[in-house]
């Protein structure tokens, strides 16, 4: 079995996902090499170790790196691997629009901006307009102004 002090050791604590120390190492191990739609793939972890430089982190507790040699840049999760969950600011740098991150040069937020959320489909937070089924479970009478097509 996988312990801390080993992966310490190993100089790869940092990259791992947090759940590994919290669940079984094994599973989680396995996890990590088929699906990666839970966390980073062990491939990703091993080049984030190997070539990667820490650039920052956002709000989500997403963890943002660059390439020493090449510049590539990616994110490691905070999660669930949802693409949603990375901030304007971050998906900019991600993507090169911006040559300095966040961290570096931030953003300035206007006044008529909301704060980042993640998408929230298929969550309890997820937007239900008025008439949906969903929203309050009991769809509204109808106005009485439509009148159904009738073909000739």
């Amino acid at each position: 079995m996988l312990d801390a002090a080993w992966l310490a050791l190993g100089g790869i604590a940092p990259y791992i996902p947090r759940e590994f120390l919290k669940t079984n190492p094994v599973m989680t191990f396995i996890r990590m090499i088929f699906a990666w739609w839970h966390h980073a793939t062990f491939g990703t972890l091993f080049t984030t170790w190997w070539s990667g430089t820490l650039v920052g982190s956002d709000q989500f507790g997403n963890r943002y790196y660059e390439a020493k040699k090449s510049g590539r840049r990616w994110v490691l999760y905070a999660g669930t691997v949802e693409a949603s969950r990375v901030p304007p600011d971050w998906h900019g740098w991600l993507h090169h629009t911006f040559k300095e991150p966040p961290t570096v040069a931030p953003f300035k937020d206007k006044a008529w901006e909301k704060p980042h959320q993640p998408n929230l489909t298929g969550t309890d937070g997820a937007y239900r307009p008025s008439g949906s089924l969903l929203a309050s479970g009991v769809r509204p009478k109808a106005t009485g102004d439509y009148q159904a097509w009738k073909p000739e």
